[in-house]
């Protein structure tokens, strides 16, 4: 299973109310969270399958720590999920940009 939702908003440009980048560790921590909700898993048990401390679980979940790629596919292996992403261009310069470097 992905741990992909659907989202409104999934379309255009990650940014918040001040036109600021969203969180990248903030997005990544609400999928998860969301996850653990749909299918019922508790901190505790992701803790459990994880072999770490519920305390452990909590750090991960509070987004306050810089999340390594080793931690976040551990949290993935441990939920039996997988993760799918992609990137696009925020804006048109970036767009712009990227054809730039193709013609050359």
């Amino acid at each position: 299973m992905a741990i992909r939702r659907n989202r409104e908003k999934q379309a255009g440009p990650a940014r918040g109310a001040s036109d600021e980048p969203v969180d990248l560790v903030r997005l990544v921590v609400d999928e998860i969270t969301w996850y653990m909700r749909e299918h019922k898993v508790s901190r505790g048990e992701l803790a459990q399958a994880m072999k770490v401390s519920p305390g452990r679980v909590s750090q991960i979940l509070s987004a306050d720590e810089n999340l390594t790629l080793r931690t976040l596919a551990g949290v993935f292996a441990a939920l039996r999920a997988q993760v799918d992403f992609g990137l696009r261009p925020v804006d048109e310069r970036a767009a712009a940009l990227g054809r730039e470097s193709t013609e050359d």
